[in-house]
């Protein structure tokens, strides 16, 4: 399976986002805030030249991070919208899209890469070494999530 992973437009996510993260909603939903900031990074993952993966990373920091002291470096990216094309799951595109969003994250020198998880997913981020911190959540409309992160 030869993938290419690139920079993409936070518009170009949304043919990904939209079946995936936001099924049964408008697409004006694919839009998150800061989607258009300067420091905010859209990654997709093509396979025979198809947009089959997103992935979106957002500099913000969490308060949730401060509780652990190790963990109080300012330099925090937020991964959100990361999601792989319902017939391409499982041939491990959303891994080779996290570990280049990781290497992405590094040469920035962020130091803590965190995000909402859904339960569904749990299991996939602690097989790439992300933790959860602290209790589920829900978030409206879509349901219950953990915070997860790693210390890159």
């Amino acid at each position: 399976m030869h993938i290419i992973i690139k920079q993409i437009t936070s518009q170009e996510t949304y043919p990904v986002r939209h079946p995936v993260l936001r099924v049964g909603r408008p697409l004006e939903d694919c839009a998150f805030n800061g989607d258009d900031l300067e420091s905010t990074i859209h990654l997709g993952a093509f396979y025979d030249k198809e947009l089959v993966a997103v992935a979106s990373l957002m500099k913000n920091n969490d308060a949730t991070f401060k509780e652990l002291n190790h963990l109080m470096d300012d330099n925090a990216y937020q991964l959100r919208g990361m999601a792989v094309l319902q017939n391409k799951q499982g041939h491990g595109l959303g891994k080779k899209l996290l570990q280049h969003a990781e290497v992405t994250m590094k040469e920035k020198n962020v130091s803590l890469l965190w995000f909402n998880a859904r339960i569904i997913a749990i299991d996939f981020y602690k097989k790439l070494g992300y933790e959860i911190n602290g209790e589920p959540f829900e978030i409206d409309r879509i349901g219950t999530h953990y915070k997860m992160y790693k210390q890159l």
